[in-house]
């Protein structure tokens, strides 16, 4: 299932790329050219939908519906009733195998110093 949703994914996004760069801006006529905007409305001239624009709508709804439809998949169930989310993952207690382990101190015993004193030496006998 996965890799059919991916494999029109792709198609999708593909599609839509062509489509955007096909069609025309806003300023693309001649009075685009000089500045003008033709009309006075904020945005400029909003002519028809045409069939690139449609084409553009339904495509960017395909790969908006396709991508999530990827990243539920990618999760598994979804989070669904037998999943959870990724919060309840994480504060979720840590179940304990009834061993205790063994005590360790905190802080290292120090160590012995690295010089050890001489010994006394011993008197030599008398003669």
């Amino acid at each position: 299932m996965i890799i059919l949703v991916t494999i029109v994914h792709v198609i999708m996004s593909l599609f839509l790329i062509g489509v955007v760069l096909l069609q025309s801006g806003k300023a693309a006529d001649l009075a685009g050219a000089f500045g003008g905007l033709g009309s006075q409305t904020v945005f400029g001239p909003r002519g028809s939908a045409t069939v690139l624009t449609r084409a553009t709508s339904i495509s960017a709804v395909l790969f908006m519906v396709t991508s999530l439809s990827l990243s539920l998949l990618a999760t598994g169930d979804g989070g669904g009733a037998t999943g959870g989310g990724l919060l309840d993952k994480i504060t979720a207690p840590v179940q304990q195998t009834g061993e205790t382990p063994a005590a360790t101190p905190a802080v290292p015993a120090p160590a012995a110093p690295a010089t050890a004193t001489p010994a006394p030496a011993t008197p030599a006998p008398a003669k």
